[in-house]
């Protein structure tokens, strides 16, 4: 069985955005407690803080004229996450964001297409990644599944992840526990982690 730190570990926060805080927003369906369990990942970003382990948090944004959705509103989803809508900000304040955190912005549903994100990793040299945010059936999975083929350690922090229904999210977890064994781990696991994390040199 693996550690649950393999190497150097960074905190990836994906997609908790000021409309997670917000009653009267709508575009992208959410299981109930969604935003119970995306605020957890507060402890999370505390945590890794405290043990100087990079935080990256994630946005999804597009352009307000839509060319670059693709084909994403050919689902369930409709319009959402546009650049200019203070909505779609990353929840700053909320997340305790500090100056030295690093923000990623995609106009897909990974984290390392079409955009920088692998070069920051390879710069931060961090092998494990610990996944928190929305959805872990769509933006969280398919980070997740990327960064497995690109050979890093993946951890699902599993009480600080929310999906668009409880049964799209039960079997992301599923699938990407398939991936990975070991790949779920709860909030006081990883916390217990970077708390006995030593950073290498």
């Amino acid at each position: 069985m693996r550690h649950l730190i393999e190497g150097k570990p960074a905190l990836i926060v994906i997609d908790i955005l000021a409309a997670d805080f917000m009653d009267d927003y709508s575009g992208i369906p959410a299981m109930p407690g969604y935003r119970e369990r995306v605020t957890k990942a507060t402890v999370a970003i505390d945590a890794a803080h405290a043990n100087n382990i990079p935080v990256v948090f994630i946005q999804e944004v597009h352009r307000p004229d839509h060319v670059d959705f693709g084909r994403e509103l050919d689902g369930v989803e409709e319009v959402h996450c546009i650049e200019t809508d203070p909505k779609a900000q990353i929840a700053k304040a909320e997340l305790g964001f500090r100056e030295g955190d690093y923000i990623v912005r995609k106009r897909r549903y990974s984290a390392f297409f079409g955009t920088d994100f692998e070069i920051l990793m390879k710069g931060l040299k961090a092998n494990t990644l610990l996944l928190c945010g929305g959805l872990t059936d769509v933006c969280v999975h398919y980070t997740f599944v990327d960064a497995h083929q690109s050979d890093y350690f993946c951890r699902v922090i599993e009480d600080c992840v929310a999906g668009s229904g409880q049964e799209a999210h039960d079997a992301s977890l599923k699938a990407m526990e398939y991936l990975q064994t070991g790949a779920l781990r709860s909030l006081d696991e990883v916390v217990a982690a970077m708390n006995e994390y030593s950073p290498l040199v």
